[in-house]
């Protein structure tokens, strides 16, 4: 048979989706102490023809980062600075099948938060130390590939998505930047005003306070409120937070995420999300408060990951 024929094949095979991505190198590596392996197809009984360079392509290559936002206003900027830091940290991952364990739970998401906020949120999954997630100007919401392997449950993860979705919505890392650098609310209306360098000094002390979180107690509640507001919008039990929060209290301190080690206030948050489920019967009723009806959530244990390389000057 000549190399690339059509075949008739008894099987359907759903490949990763991905988006098509500008023309870039890249490199790849594994995620520490995982082996290195390629995703599986899974595949249902159907009739179709596929070539068999496709079966190969996309097995090769696993679901990809998305695209981020164009700038088009001060928000865009400073996220796409942002994103340009992280990416020369050579810290985002460009393609891996762990975007197809995260995907379907953004997706959902998505299409909850986005009419509260007028940029398109994009989901990027990086290598950082400690699990962690973090939302920046502009739409980008960034997760730490550990977070996929920490999290027990499926409520877990989304809790933690939407809550940094939340931030967003509330505009808390714009808001943080003006009281912290006095930046007049008609330069925060404005379009690009920062210049790259600008941009890029404002991205990194940003890029420090989201790991740091310095968010106050307050911001941070308010954030939990609209989140688990989010997750029963998106069909998700908005008790997710609450048993990470609950798994927490009395841990480990070096056993815990860093999006969650430097708040002792967990206890506070708790039952504030509790007197906002009681407050929301019609909402929140239906939900079960018992962790043991958790959905679990699982990754691929050998997940190849390949990173974007630094832009070339």
């Amino acid at each position: 048979m000549l190399p690339g024929a059509l075949v008739m094949l008894h099987l359907r095979c759903r490949a990763p989706d991905r988006e098509r991505q500008p023309y870039r190198t890249s490199h790849e590596i594994t995620i520490v102490q995982r082996r290195q392996a390629v995703p599986q197809l899974k595949c249902t009984k159907s009739k179709v023809w596929i070539p068999p360079v496709l079966l190969m392509i996309s097995v090769l290559f696993p679901a990809q980062a998305p695209l981020p936002v164009p700038v088009n206003d001060q928000e865009t900027e400073l996220g796409q600075a942002v994103y340009n830091e992280l990416r020369d940290k050579g810290e985002i991952i460009e393609s891996s099948s762990l975007y197809e364990s995260l995907r379907p739970i953004t997706e959902t998401i998505s299409r909850v938060a986005q009419p509260r906020y007028p940029h398109p949120f994009k989901f990027f999954l990086v290598h950082e130390p400690k699990p962690n997630a973090f939302a920046t100007p502009g739409g980008n919401v960034y997760v730490v590939d550990s977070l996929l392997y920490f999290v027990k449950n499926t409520e877990q993860l989304a809790g933690t998505l939407c809550h940094e979705v939340s931030h967003t919505i509330h505009r808390d890392a714009m808001n943080k930047l003006k009281e912290e650098r006095k930046i007049e609310a008609r330069e925060i209306g404005a379009a690009i005003l920062l210049g790259p360098t600008i941009a890029q000094m404002i991205a990194i002390s940003m890029l420090g306070d989201l790991n740091s979180l310095a968010y106050s107690r307050d911001v941070e509640s308010s954030a939990d409120v609209t989140g688990s507001d989010i997750c029963a919008a998106a069909g998700y039990n908005p008790w997710g937070l609450v048993w990470l929060f609950e798994e927490f209290q009395n841990a480990d301190p070096k056993q815990i995420p860093q999006l969650l080690s430097d708040h002792p206030a967990n206890g506070t948050r708790i039952k504030t999300l509790e007197q906002h489920f009681r407050d929301n019967p019609a909402v929140f009723a239906k939900f079960n408060s018992d962790p043991k009806s958790a959905t679990p959530f699982g990754v691929p244990k050998d997940a190849t990951e390949r990173f974007l390389r630094p832009a070339s000057n």
